[in-house]
Formats: C-alpha cells, structure tokens, sequence
C-alpha cells in the first residue's frame, strides 16, 4: 500500500519507541490510561509553561478583568482545544486523544481544520470517533487526509461498524494504529485488522483484557474467544446505566476501599444495573 507508506514509514518508530517509556506508568498490564483524576494530582505546568499556554490559547485572561464570554467566536479551528492539548504536553502527556467538535456539527472540512490545528503541536495525537456521544462522525475520507499528518497516529474507534476497520485501513495504511472503543465489538474489530482497544472493562479485569488482546494479537483466536465469552458480560453490564457509574460500583466490589460516588449530575446505578455487575463479575471469576 505505497499511497500510504510516504508519511507513515517516517512517524511510526519514534511513537513506539519515544512514548514507550510513559506506559511503565499503568501497574498492572491491560489497564486503561489513566483519566483527569489521577492527572490532577500531580504538579501543574510551570509558570513559563503556564504563560506559553496562554499565548497559544488566545483566551482572555479572567484574572484581569477580561470576560470569557463570547470569546470562542473569534479563535481559530482547534485553538481552545489546543491550549488544553499544550497543557497537557508540557505536564508530561505522552499523547493527546481527541473527539471532533461537538453540538455545532461542523462539515468534513471544518473536522479537519480543528483537528489539524489540535496536531500542529508536537505531541502525538490519537483521534476519538465516537458520533453517538459528538453527533460528528470523522469519515473515511477525512480520516485519511488526517493521518497524513505527521502527529495523527491512531484512532480510536468508537462508531459501532466493524466494516470501518477495513475502509480506514485501506485509506489511512496498514500501519495506521486503529484501537477499538467498544470492548464488546474488539474480538471483530482486532481480526479485521484493528491492534487494540481502548477499554472501559480494563479497569475492572485489566489482567484478562490483557490476556484477551494478546491471544489475539498472536493469533490464538480459540483462545480469544473463551476470553471473549468470559468477559462479554462485563463488557454489557458496564454499560447497563451511565457510565462511569457502574465501572465504580464494578471497583468497589474487587478493590476494597475503592470509592464508588459520583458527581451530579450522575446518579447510583440501578438496583438492575448492580445486579448486572455482580452477575458478570462471578461469570468472569472475579467475585
């Protein structure tokens, strides 16, 4: 697939071997990256990298009187996004995951304008495909003019069709990282050429979702599927209310002391919904 080889051949080592470093941080093989709650308690950026942050972002500054309001009127594509993208970058992110714009449903072209200007930063960028949550879908089409872009490295597919895995393999290259965002679809998404996931049940069973995609990954496929049939009850319960509701009531049941509260507006998971986590919690043997 030579129209694809020109960019990617340059940029794939160096995402493999220059972040490889910053995934020793995950404990236990198999877990998810970590969300916003484990970041915010590290130390923050610098103030140099605090005012570079400002620079690029084009935000006015509140602290000196200055009104927010209106203010994203006037930024260029990418430009709000950007400044969180640098923030990250210089608190030590290994890499950036982004969903399209959402509520506006901008067209294909003004897709890519946000997310290139989001991958003109130096920072590997995946992108997050997830139209049930952003209303936007980022096309084949426009996924392809996107991983031409030196820092745009992966996707995380997150659409529910599987025939993606294919289209997006044709039209982005063979080494264009496709990493699935539904557990319950990975065992199709990896065999139709897809390298992975990022997982919600992970957090819950990281040692048998490691597992999991390792089987696949070596092509034990048999094997994949007992994992498969172990684990798709987790993967259905996890999402019987809104999430992350039930992933912390899945916690708190297999790691003592782990707290399950949620911030409004979210609510307790559903008696039902509990009763789906314990249920597929026996089935995969972890309770």
């Amino acid at each position: 697939m030579a129209h694809a080889k020109t960019r990617n051949s340059r940029h794939r080592v160096p995402f493999t071997t220059r972040y490889r470093a910053s995934t020793s941080r995950i404990r236990r093989p198999g877990s998810a990256v970590a969300g916003p709650g484990a970041a915010a308690a590290g130390p923050g950026p610098s103030a140099r990298a605090r005012a570079r942050i400002d620079r690029r972002s084009g935000l006015p500054d509140a602290s000196r009187g200055s009104s927010p309001t209106g203010s994203a009127r006037t930024l260029e594509p990418g430009r709000p996004a950007s400044a969180a993208t640098l923030a990250a970058t210089v608190a030590g992110a290994a890499a950036a995951l982004h969903v399209p714009p959402y509520y506006n449903r901008p067209n294909q072209d003004g897709i890519y304008a946000h997310l290139a200007a989001v991958a003109d930063l130096d920072i590997p960028i995946i992108l997050y495909n997830v139209p049930s949550r952003t209303i936007t879908d980022i096309a084949v089409e426009t996924m392809a003019r996107l991983a031409r872009l030196p820092n745009v490295v992966a996707v995380k597919d997150a659409t529910g069709n599987l025939a993606r895995v294919s289209a997006q393999r044709l039209a982005c290259g063979e080494q264009f990282v496709q990493l699935s965002g539904n557990d319950d679809m990975a065992l199709g998404f990896n065999a139709m050429g897809g390298t992975g996931c990022i997982s919600v049940s992970a957090n819950v069973a990281p040692r048998l979702c490691s597992q999991f995609q390792e089987a696949t990954r070596e092509g034990r496929w048999d094997e994949a599927l007992e994992l498969q049939d172990r684990l798709y009850p987790l993967h259905a319960a996890l999402f019987s209310d809104a999430s992350p509701g039930p992933v912390k009531y899945a916690l708190s049941r297999v790691r003592t002391g782990f707290p399950a509260e949620l911030r409004a507006p979210l609510t307790e998971p559903s008696a039902a919904s509990k009763a789906a986590v314990d249920a597929a919690l026996a089935h995969a043997g972890l309770a």
